[in-house]
């Protein structure tokens, strides 16, 4: 006890004769190379608070996004041109050509004994279709053309004349129709369609700018007369200089003339029905306001 008292002692006096240690105090050691700060101006919190004097940048308003100070801003010196205007609303359509459709045939991805859609070329992988982004559907180029020699009936959205020939030389049948966004997407992921549960709803027409391309038998347009749509195969035939098969004497006659209703999405579902995934079961409507609502 007396020597841990003693020891208490001993150290509260050497603490009073120790130096007070204190922020203002504080100073380096002798002979070190650190020198005091000197305190300049701005350094003494003043009322600019490091912004300078005046002008936009002292003051808290900004200029908006975009101003140049005054001068004419970029915007409105760049001439604008018309293949710019409605850029961004531009119908999109997924190229396609004859020598990835071959070769999806030729893989067993694609069936040409049976009619051929957007359905059947999304599921096999050839194409993607994003309605969200302007996509309208598919459009089958030239490439591969002369290579191209399975007997098909395909739909599509836009075809060129030398893809038309093509397809027509083999015996086969090719129709271009309009989907709006809405049976787009429909068409192109039907499982998560039909798990809702919903009808199928019906396939608008198209739009006003579209209508003669639709409605062209040299386009092979859905809405054409089906007699000029003969007459046009026959004359490009003749262009082209090859001859047209009779594909009324084919074995594959009734799936090369399946063609869909300008209300219908899918081959051989009319619009209002229900299809059923959980029973495999498809519901009609039986109202009269429904069949009439529904109905070409």
């Amino acid at each position: 006890m007396a020597a841990s008292g003693s020891t208490g002692k001993n150290a509260g006096e050497l603490l009073k004769t120790l130096p007070r240690v204190s922020l203002a105090n504080l100073r380096p050691n002798p002979g070190s190379r650190q020198r005091e700060r000197k305190r300049g101006r701005g350094a003494h919190g003043g009322n600019k608070s490091g912004r300078g004097h005046k002008g936009q940048t002292q003051r808290g308003n900004k200029p908006r996004l975009g101003f140049e100070g005054g001068q004419t801003p970029f915007y409105l010196a760049i001439p604008k041109y018309g293949f710019n205007e409605g850029h961004s609303n531009r119908r999109q359509y997924q190229p396609l050509s004859l020598k990835k459709l071959q070769y999806l045939i030729d893989l067993g991805r694609v069936d040409p004994s049976q009619p051929i859609d957007l359905t059947q070329l999304v599921n096999a992988r050839g194409v993607t279709i994003q309605p969200l982004k302007r996509d309208y559907g598919v459009q089958l180029v030239e490439e591969g053309a002369d290579l191209f020699c399975a007997k098909v009936n395909i739909e599509v959205q836009w075809a060129s004349e030398l893809v038309v020939a093509a397809i027509e030389k083999n015996g086969g049948v090719i129709t271009t129709g309009f989907y709006d966004p809405r049976s787009l997407e429909v068409l192109c992921k039907p499982v998560p369609f039909f798990m809702l549960g919903k009808p199928i709803p019906k396939r608008m027409l198209p739009p006003e700018d579209l209508v003669k391309h639709y409605t062209s038998a040299e386009n092979r347009g859905y809405l054409a007369d089906p007699l000029k749509v003969a007459e046009a195969r026959k004359l490009l035939a003749q262009k082209y200089g090859y001859f047209l098969p009779d594909i009324t004497k084919d074995e594959l006659y009734e799936m090369l003339c399946q063609r869909k209703d300008p209300r219908q999405i899918f081959f051989g579902l009319s619009p209002g029905w229900v299809v059923n995934m959980a029973e495999k079961k498809i519901l009609k409507p039986t109202d009269e306001r429904l069949l009439a609502y529904y109905s070409s």
